[in-house]
């Protein structure tokens, strides 16, 4: 699984002092960006090379411990089915070893002019395909 670390700042806490539940949304969508990135499919390369976008058409998340600050999570990441123009990543995030958040999170392809759903280019798509991992 690919892991991104993070760190807690102050900023992302509340006033009870546990990370904020909007802020999990932006770790697991850093997350799913250096994913991309690690397999050579930057955001801004694929919009301005291939005229492709990939947004969350849906996102499950099951919050099971808190996280405070200082602490450094390991957010996961595994693309569990990679179709023509969606594609669904399953996250998770950890606490030195102990997993605190899982997530489902759909993204849907997108035409970057037209900001409409398409299909990936075959090369992304076959690529992409290439990386699923049905199981655990």
């Amino acid at each position: 699984m690919f892991s991104l670390p993070v760190r807690i700042y102050w900023e992302d806490t509340d006033a009870g002092g546990v990370v904020y539940h909007a802020r999990y949304v932006a770790f697991l969508e850093r997350a799913r960006t250096e994913w991309m990135r690690a397999h050579g499919h930057g955001q801004a390369t694929m919009r301005d090379e291939q005229n492709l976008l990939f947004v969350v058409r849906s996102m499950e998340l099951d919050f099971l411990k808190p996280a405070r600050m200082d602490d450094l999570l390991q957010v996961g990441v595994v693309l569990r089915d990679c179709r023509k123009a969606s594609a669904v990543f399953a996250q998770e995030i950890r606490r030195d070893g102990e997993l605190l958040l899982t997530a489902q999170v759909r993204v849907a392809a997108l035409d970057a002019a037209r900001f409409r759903p398409c299909a990936m280019p075959p090369a992304v798509y076959d690529h992409l395909k290439s990386l699923e991992q049905t199981t655990s």
